[in-house]
Protein backbone atom coordinates (compact mmCIF):
# COMPACT_ATOMS: atom_id res chain seq x y z
CA UNK A 1 0.00 0.00 0.00
CA UNK A 2 2.52 2.56 -1.21
CA UNK A 3 1.05 6.08 -0.92
CA UNK A 4 2.20 7.02 -4.43
CA UNK A 5 0.99 3.90 -6.25
CA UNK A 6 -2.65 3.77 -7.35
CA UNK A 7 -4.42 0.68 -6.02
CA UNK A 8 -6.78 0.72 -9.03
CA UNK A 9 -4.49 1.00 -12.06
CA UNK A 10 -1.07 0.47 -10.48
CA UNK A 11 0.42 3.66 -11.90
CA UNK A 12 2.98 5.75 -10.02
CA UNK A 13 1.59 9.13 -8.96
CA UNK A 14 4.45 11.42 -7.95
CA UNK A 15 2.14 14.37 -7.21
CA UNK A 16 -0.50 13.25 -4.68
CA UNK A 17 -3.89 14.78 -5.46
CA UNK A 18 -6.06 15.33 -2.38
CA UNK A 19 -8.74 17.31 -4.20
CA UNK A 20 -11.18 14.39 -4.14
CA UNK A 21 -11.77 14.62 -0.40
CA UNK A 22 -10.11 15.07 2.97
CA UNK A 23 -9.12 11.43 3.35
CA UNK A 24 -8.91 10.45 -0.32
CA UNK A 25 -6.15 10.35 -2.92
CA UNK A 26 -7.11 10.74 -6.58
CA UNK A 27 -5.02 9.07 -9.26
CA UNK A 28 -3.83 11.39 -12.02
CA UNK A 29 -3.82 8.47 -14.49
CA UNK A 30 -7.20 6.76 -14.04
CA UNK A 31 -8.99 9.48 -12.06
CA UNK A 32 -10.29 7.11 -9.41
CA UNK A 33 -9.99 7.85 -5.71
CA UNK A 34 -8.79 5.60 -2.90
CA UNK A 35 -9.05 5.97 0.88
CA UNK A 36 -6.02 7.56 2.52
CA UNK A 37 -5.99 8.81 6.11
CA UNK A 38 -4.32 12.21 6.35
CA UNK A 39 -3.25 13.19 9.87
CA UNK A 40 -0.93 15.88 11.28
CA UNK A 41 2.80 15.14 11.33
CA UNK A 42 4.50 16.47 14.49
CA UNK A 43 8.22 17.18 14.11
CA UNK A 44 10.38 17.52 17.22
CA UNK A 45 13.40 19.17 15.69
CA UNK A 46 16.37 21.37 16.59
CA UNK A 47 20.17 21.12 16.30
CA UNK A 48 22.13 18.06 17.35
CA UNK A 49 22.92 18.16 21.06
CA UNK A 50 19.67 19.73 22.23
CA UNK A 51 18.27 16.44 23.53
CA UNK A 52 16.02 15.05 20.79
CA UNK A 53 17.28 11.46 20.86
CA UNK A 54 17.37 11.34 24.66
CA UNK A 55 13.86 12.66 25.04
CA UNK A 56 12.47 10.44 22.26
CA UNK A 57 12.84 7.42 24.53
CA UNK A 58 10.74 9.12 27.21
CA UNK A 59 8.14 10.18 24.66
CA UNK A 60 7.51 6.52 23.84
CA UNK A 61 6.18 6.00 27.37
CA UNK A 62 4.17 9.21 27.37
CA UNK A 63 2.69 9.11 23.87
CA UNK A 64 2.94 5.51 22.70
CA UNK A 65 -0.74 4.68 23.08
CA UNK A 66 -1.92 7.52 20.85
CA UNK A 67 1.05 8.42 18.64
CA UNK A 68 3.91 6.65 16.87
CA UNK A 69 7.27 8.12 17.93
CA UNK A 70 10.08 7.69 15.38
CA UNK A 71 13.75 8.71 15.37
CA UNK A 72 14.78 10.30 12.07
CA UNK A 73 18.40 9.11 12.22
CA UNK A 74 17.18 5.53 11.85
CA UNK A 75 17.19 6.03 8.07
CA UNK A 76 20.39 8.12 7.93
CA UNK A 77 22.15 5.44 5.88
CA UNK A 78 24.52 5.63 2.95
CA UNK A 79 21.92 5.24 0.23
CA UNK A 80 19.86 8.17 1.55
CA UNK A 81 22.65 10.64 2.33
CA UNK A 82 22.53 12.36 -1.05
CA UNK A 83 22.76 16.09 -0.18
CA UNK A 84 21.03 17.18 -3.39
CA UNK A 85 18.05 19.54 -2.98
CA UNK A 86 18.23 19.75 0.84
CA UNK A 87 18.61 15.95 1.15
CA UNK A 88 15.38 15.52 -0.78
CA UNK A 89 15.67 11.72 -1.06
CA UNK A 90 16.04 11.37 2.72
CA UNK A 91 13.19 13.79 3.43
CA UNK A 92 10.85 12.23 0.88
CA UNK A 93 11.54 8.75 2.21
CA UNK A 94 10.62 9.85 5.71
CA UNK A 95 7.42 11.55 4.57
CA UNK A 96 6.33 8.43 2.69
CA UNK A 97 7.19 6.25 5.68
CA UNK A 98 5.29 8.46 8.13
CA UNK A 99 2.35 8.64 5.73
CA UNK A 100 2.07 4.86 5.70
CA UNK A 101 2.46 4.60 9.48
CA UNK A 102 -0.41 7.04 10.01
CA UNK A 103 -2.75 4.66 8.19
CA UNK A 104 -2.87 2.83 11.54
CA UNK A 105 -4.90 5.78 12.82
CA UNK A 106 -2.13 7.24 14.98
CA UNK A 107 -0.24 10.44 14.04
CA UNK A 108 3.55 10.31 13.85
CA UNK A 109 5.90 12.26 16.12
CA UNK A 110 9.17 12.47 14.17
CA UNK A 111 12.29 13.36 16.16
CA UNK A 112 15.17 14.73 14.08
CA UNK A 113 16.75 17.85 12.64
CA UNK A 114 14.50 19.29 9.97
CA UNK A 115 13.02 22.69 9.08
CA UNK A 116 9.92 23.74 7.12
CA UNK A 117 11.85 24.68 3.93
CA UNK A 118 13.06 21.06 3.72
CA UNK A 119 9.61 19.44 3.91
CA UNK A 120 6.94 21.92 2.86
CA UNK A 121 7.89 22.10 -0.89
CA UNK A 122 7.92 18.30 -1.34
CA UNK A 123 5.03 16.55 -3.16
CA UNK A 124 4.67 14.13 -0.23
CA UNK A 125 3.68 17.04 2.00
CA UNK A 126 0.16 16.60 0.63
CA UNK A 127 -0.07 13.22 2.39
CA UNK A 128 -0.57 15.02 5.74
CA UNK A 129 -3.28 17.33 7.00
CA UNK A 130 -0.51 19.57 8.34
CA UNK A 131 3.09 19.51 9.55
CA UNK A 132 3.94 21.16 12.86
CA UNK A 133 7.41 21.92 14.21
CA UNK A 134 8.77 22.19 17.76
CA UNK A 135 12.49 22.99 17.86
CA UNK A 136 14.64 22.26 20.90
CA UNK A 137 17.37 24.86 21.45
CA UNK A 138 20.16 25.39 23.96
CA UNK A 139 22.57 28.06 25.17
CA UNK A 140 25.35 28.15 22.51
CA UNK A 141 28.15 27.57 25.03
CA UNK A 142 26.35 24.63 26.61
CA UNK A 143 25.50 23.19 23.20
CA UNK A 144 29.10 23.40 22.02
CA UNK A 145 30.24 21.64 25.20
CA UNK A 146 27.75 18.82 24.68
CA UNK A 147 28.88 18.27 21.12
CA UNK A 148 32.59 18.30 21.96
CA UNK A 149 31.98 15.73 24.70
CA UNK A 150 30.54 13.20 22.27
CA UNK A 151 32.53 10.03 21.42
CA UNK A 152 35.19 10.47 18.75
CA UNK A 153 33.46 8.06 16.35
CA UNK A 154 30.65 10.58 15.90
CA UNK A 155 33.03 13.00 14.20
CA UNK A 156 32.31 16.25 16.00
CA UNK A 157 35.27 18.40 14.97
CA UNK A 158 35.32 22.18 15.44
CA UNK A 159 34.04 22.89 11.95
CA UNK A 160 30.99 20.74 12.54
CA UNK A 161 30.36 22.31 15.95
CA UNK A 162 30.54 25.77 14.40
CA UNK A 163 28.12 24.75 11.65
CA UNK A 164 25.62 23.48 14.23
CA UNK A 165 25.82 26.69 16.24
CA UNK A 166 25.24 28.68 13.07
CA UNK A 167 22.20 26.55 12.24
CA UNK A 168 20.75 27.13 15.70
CA UNK A 169 21.26 30.88 15.40
CA UNK A 170 19.44 30.86 12.07
CA UNK A 171 16.61 28.76 13.50
CA UNK A 172 16.10 30.99 16.54
CA UNK A 173 16.15 34.12 14.39
CA UNK A 174 13.82 32.81 11.69
CA UNK A 175 11.47 30.56 13.70
CA UNK A 176 8.55 32.98 13.73
CA UNK A 177 8.97 33.93 10.07
CA UNK A 178 9.08 30.40 8.68
CA UNK A 179 5.94 28.93 7.12
CA UNK A 180 4.61 27.31 9.12
CA UNK A 181 6.28 29.02 12.09
CA UNK A 182 8.43 26.92 14.41
CA UNK A 183 7.80 26.81 18.16
CA UNK A 184 11.01 27.01 20.24
CA UNK A 185 11.77 25.15 23.48
CA UNK A 186 14.97 26.01 25.38
CA UNK A 187 16.44 22.88 27.02
CA UNK A 188 19.50 24.52 28.62
CA UNK A 189 18.31 24.13 32.20
CA UNK A 190 15.77 21.34 31.68
CA UNK A 191 16.39 17.67 32.35
CA UNK A 192 15.08 14.98 29.98
CA UNK A 193 11.96 14.42 32.07
CA UNK A 194 11.03 18.09 32.12
CA UNK A 195 11.70 18.41 28.39
CA UNK A 196 9.59 15.34 27.65
CA UNK A 197 6.72 16.79 29.69
CA UNK A 198 6.89 20.07 27.76
CA UNK A 199 6.90 18.23 24.42
CA UNK A 200 3.98 16.11 25.62
CA UNK A 201 1.99 19.27 26.32
CA UNK A 202 2.87 20.69 22.90
CA UNK A 203 1.85 17.47 21.14
CA UNK A 204 -1.48 17.35 22.96
CA UNK A 205 -2.23 21.01 22.27
CA UNK A 206 -1.16 20.86 18.63
CA UNK A 207 -2.87 17.60 17.73
CA UNK A 208 -6.01 18.68 19.56
CA UNK A 209 -6.17 22.04 17.80
CA UNK A 210 -6.71 20.52 14.37
CA UNK A 211 -5.16 21.94 11.24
Amino acid sequence: MHPLICTHCGEWDGLPDTGGGEHLLRCSSCGLTRPFLRLPLLCVTGPSGTGKSTVARKLLDRLGERFVVLEQDLLWVGGLRDPAQEHRLFRSTWLRTAAMVQQSGRPVVLCGTVAPPELEPLPERALFSGIHYLALTCDPGVLAGRLRARPAWRGWDEARVAETLEHQEWLVTEAGRLRPPVTLLDTTEAGPGETAAAIHRWVDATAGAGD
